[in-house]
């Protein structure tokens, strides 16, 4: 490793190499998600219905996967580059 790259954070060493990730997902965390925003976000009818037992029909089944997907997605993304971060860090402590 440079010394540059040394003296930055591992996070922020993640974040330069799969932050692109991350944002995407959040983008369509907050558009695909959670539309139609009006009277409340899709996504949480749909897990109200889960929690409830109602969700029974195939096309509710399908809007829940749909809409559910870009969370997955976010979730996902941040985990790796956490994940990423806490490898980075190991190996700064290994360098001498």
């Amino acid at each position: 490793m440079s010394e540059e790259a040394v003296k930055r954070s591992p996070l922020r060493l993640a974040w330069d190499q799969q932050g692109n990730r991350v944002v995407m997902a959040a983008l369509a965390s907050a558009t695909l998600g959670l539309a139609p925003f009006y009277p409340h976000a899709h996504i949480w009818k749909q897990l109200v219905n889960l929690a409830r037992g109602t969700l029974t029909a195939p096309m509710d089944v399908f809007d829940l996967v749909m809409h559910g997907a870009p969370w997955v997605a976010l979730i996902v993304a941040t985990y790796q580059l956490f994940n990423r971060a806490s490898v980075l860090a190991a190996a700064q402590k290994r360098a001498p």
